[in-house]
């Protein structure tokens, strides 16, 4: 059963429990998988309305790539979770372990291949709700700047992922390009999730 299948309680027991997965990795997935969702009820909700039409080419495509995202970052919950396990396994054995010497490299790799794609999901996803503002439901402003705040919150939660790994990193160029664009990336995650903020907290102000 994948975490997707689990029930709600059952998949907060299952990240509360002592064990390694599912942990951070699934978590900052669910939170990505939710800021999407969230951005397609709006849309869902502003779809077709006589105010909005202008926008309908818009919400189609929203509703498309929003759908898309959270179905992907559901899915890197459960490459996330393998990864730290295959990686786990190998930290295991002696370093000079022929098995943990071939596949060291490509865990270590994989492991920050899945946070990576889900912070990158999240931006897609606050990029996309960044369109969307002035597009929606005024009385979905709410939503609209909920959604923005989990997409950053995911993309914040998943660098945290791929910075633990970093140190496992033998090429020091490589290590030092990871710090520069997640940095980068942040801010950016930062900067639009604000805008979304901001832009919400007008439309929600009452016109005089």
């Amino acid at each position: 059963m994948t975490f997707a299948d689990l029930r709600l309680s059952d998949f907060l027991d299952a990240v509360a429990a002592k064990q390694p997965t599912p942990g951070g990795g699934a978590v900052a997935s669910v939170v990505a998988a939710l800021a999407a969702a969230l951005g397609r009820m709006v849309v869902n909700y502003s779809a077709g309305k006589k105010s909005l039409l202008a926008h309908d080419a818009l919400h189609q495509g929203a509703l498309r790539s929003l759908q898309e995202l959270g179905a992907r970052a559901l899915e890197l919950a459960e490459e996330d979770a393998a990864a730290y396990g295959r990686l786990n396994a190998l930290w295991k054995l002696e370093k000079n372990d022929p098995k943990r010497i071939a596949e060291f490299g490509a865990a270590i790799e994989q492991a920050i291949a899945a946070p990576h794609a889900v912070l990158h999901a999240c931006m897609e996803t606050l990029r996309l709700l960044q369109r969307l503002c002035g597009a929606t439901s005024r009385s979905l402003a709410s939503d609209l700047a909920m959604a923005a705040i989990l997409a950053e919150a995911g993309a914040r939660s998943a660098a945290w992922n791929v910075r633990i790994n970093l140190p496992l990193l033998e090429d020091e160029s490589v290590k030092q390009m990871f710090e520069q664009t997640l940095e980068q990336t942040l801010g950016d995650a930062g900067n639009i999730a604000r805008e979304i903020e901001l832009a919400c907290m007008r439309q929600t102000k009452p016109s005089h």
